[in-house]
């Protein structure tokens, strides 16, 4: 069959296998356990010798089909589901890293996984944050012990783009786990593959489910890095191909041990939203561009962060790696002007911490999502006390422009 596009292969992946009674989507599969006819069958799924299901907390055929779908959208060759995107990245430290290894992340972190990671240092994973939109930062950084390096695709809620590439064929010439975050700009917009990433991770609450009615997320194996070269690959996973060690752990030690597979009723919900991904990213792309254009040049709005825009430190390399600058920035209001009286302003656009729903959706960062880090983490990322986030939906863009126009307008100046 001849490559198909985007759409055309989320929507028909169900049915490249058999499916049960011709429906068009994979039913949702609610059992708890699985039988077998042959009790050496149990055994040989239980031992990765043969494809099978065992028990919910590993997965379910409902799950596996989304699954597949992740996969051909990241141009993986193998993809694991969990209950949130945090999940997933947990999965992966605690499958792969072990006291006394070194992981080089992004300064510019989503605040979850920088709290995540200050966990792990507790239990003696030594953590280094750098600058990560320069690849010099990372090289400099890296030590015998660095077996990964984490970064995001456009980092939340600063908008900073990472080097992409060039850390890519830094990690790759090193033999150091390339772990690439590409929920804030989706498999849409971009292919963490092209840059050598070893593995991708997506929250797929975000833009992949895309209707904020389901929790999940995914890691999929781009097959870019060589497993049998990996030091904590537990010999009870060096079974077959050496390319499917990797995931085969974090399935193992990280998903079933820590009970964070994806529930049937979730990856259903995500694998319907993930038809329409293509569609409603084009739309996102277009509001948020136009949007960003609007309040760059509004006297009550001081800055406004966003890949698309040519004042972005960025742009250049957006533009040559994304298809589309995605829909999420930030903005600084104009000094005195309240950031609450100024989301309490707006009718169409709602407080809401989530981000990639249909619905555009604003939050005041340093008062919520990153008021725990403390105001000395927050200034060294430059998160001022009025920077408000912005994720932006598929509404009418002429509703949107009234409503922020109407509410920056009525915003007062305070001395």
């Amino acid at each position: 069959m001849n490559k198909r596009g985007f759409t055309t292969t989320i929507l028909h992946s169900d049915r490249s296998k058999p499916i049960e009674h011709g429906s068009l989507h994979k039913p949702i599969h609610t059992s708890v356990a699985y039988g077998y006819a042959d009790a050496r069958d149990l055994a040989a799924v239980f031992k990765a010798e043969q494809a099978g299901y065992l028990y919910g907390r590993q997965g379910s055929p409902t799950a596996a089909a989304l699954e597949d779908k992740i996969t051909a959208m990241e141009e993986g060759v193998a993809t694991i589901v969990f209950t949130t995107g945090m999940a997933a990245i947990t999965s992966v430290v605690l499958a792969l890293l072990r006291a006394g290894d070194h992981l080089v992340s992004s300064s510019f972190l989503f605040g979850n996984t920088n709290s995540l990671f200050n966990t792990f240092e507790q239990m003696g994973i030594t953590v280094t944050y750098v600058d990560a939109t320069d690849a010099a930062n990372v090289s400099a950084a890296l030590r015998p012990q660095t077996r990964m390096v984490f970064v995001e695709t456009i980092a939340n809620p600063r908008t900073q783009v990472a080097d992409l590439s060039a850390i890519g064929e830094l990690c790759k010439a090193k033999g150091i786990v390339y772990f690439v975050d590409n929920t804030m700009t989706s498999p849409y917009l971009f292919l963490p593959v092209h840059v050598s990433a070893s593995l991708i991770v997506n929250s797929l609450t975000k833009y992949i489910g895309g209707h904020g009615n389901a929790l999940g997320g995914a890691i999929t194996d781009t097959g870019q890095y060589d497993w049998s070269k990996y030091p904590h690959i537990f010999g009870n996973y060096k079974k077959g191909e050496a390319s499917k060690w990797g995931l085969l752990q974090i399935r193992k030690k990280g998903q079933r041990d820590a009970g964070t597979s994806l529930a049937p009723e979730a990856a259903h919900h995500i694998a319907v939203g993930a038809e329409t991904l293509a569609l409603r990213m084009e739309r996102i792309c277009a509001n948020a561009l136009r949007l960003t254009q609007f309040l760059e040049g509004h006297p009550n709005v001081a800055r406004v962060y966003y890949p698309g825009l040519q004042s972005h430190p960025q742009y250049e390399r957006a533009r040559e790696l994304f298809h589309g600058a995605s829909g999420l920035f930030s903005f600084e209001l104009a000094d005195g002007i309240d950031c609450f009286d100024f989301l309490n302003r707006l009718e169409n656009v709602v407080s809401s911490s989530n981000l990639g729903d249909n619905r555009t959706l604003a939050i005041p960062v340093a008062h919520t999502i990153y008021f725990e880090m403390g105001s000395e983490r927050r200034a060294s990322m430059e998160i001022s006390e009025s920077l408000i986030r912005v994720s932006i939906g598929i509404e009418d863009y002429d509703d949107l422009i009234a409503d922020f126009s109407r509410a920056l307008c009525n915003s007062e100046v305070r001395s």
